[in-house]
């Protein structure tokens, strides 16, 4: 794995993982439902169990992510997707944010222009941003709807690019799934995976990440170096 700093012109950042800590959420919710069974569980804690489904269901539920897209029904999807999110009445309370990453963006903002690429509807894309005042930070977002296709076809990090006034091959795409690194090649980008998201070191390197960091807050350190 290498990765060319000199040509990075701008950066793309995944939302799930990668800016919010999605998979933490997802995994104590998961760990609530156990803890009756707790007594089967090393240590009387069902977390690991918890976490390890977790990152199993990644996979499918990105693979129907493209299904979908591929068959013509993403909008459909999308619309089902929204409509229960509305009906569960999901808060901003709910979410949280990858430590650090509110002051990484703060600093990369003013270095590069930035831009979101995620497979989240924009509703609920739009609500976590505004939970944490990021969206001054962004140039554009790119959202599940935004282009013909979403991730892991290249098009929402192509258009992304034109927003920002950069050619892809200069934008560098971060995220934490093979999904996020097979966009960012197919677009002819660099990729940086995280490892505080959905996926694990061995996928990322599988799928040519060009970089691969513990957490997303780390970026800032690397580019500024």
């Amino acid at each position: 794995m290498t990765i060319d700093l000199s040509i990075i012109q701008a950066i793309c950042f995944d939302v799930d993982g990668t800016l919010s800590d999605t998979d933490d959420l997802y995994v104590e919710k998961l760990v609530q439902s156990l803890r009756p069974w707790r007594f089967l569980f090393p240590k009387r804690d069902p977390t690991r169990l918890a976490r390890r489904i977790i990152m199993e269901v990644e996979a499918p539920g990105n693979f129907l992510i493209g299904l979908t897209d591929r068959i013509g029904l993403d909008d459909e999807i999308h619309a089902v997707v929204d409509h229960l999110a509305r009906r569960t009445h999901t808060h901003s309370r709910e979410t949280k944010i990858v430590p650090g990453v509110r002051e990484m963006l703060d600093e990369l903002s003013r270095r590069y222009p930035l831009a979101v690429v995620s497979a989240r509807d924009e509703r609920t894309t739009r609500t976590f941003l505004e939970a944490f005042d990021l969206i001054p930070f962004f140039k554009c977002l790119a959202t599940a709807l935004t282009c013909e296709h979403t991730k892991p076809f290249p098009d929402p990090i192509i258009w992304a690019a034109r927003q920002m006034g950069v050619p892809a091959q200069a934008c560098l795409m971060v995220g934490d799934t093979t999904v996020d690194i097979r966009a960012g090649r197919k677009a002819g980008a660099q990729t940086a995976g995280v490892l505080c998201g959905f996926g694990e070191r061995i996928e990322l390197e599988r799928n040519h990440a060009d970089m691969i960091l513990q957490t997303t807050s780390e970026l800032s350190g690397v580019l500024r170096a």
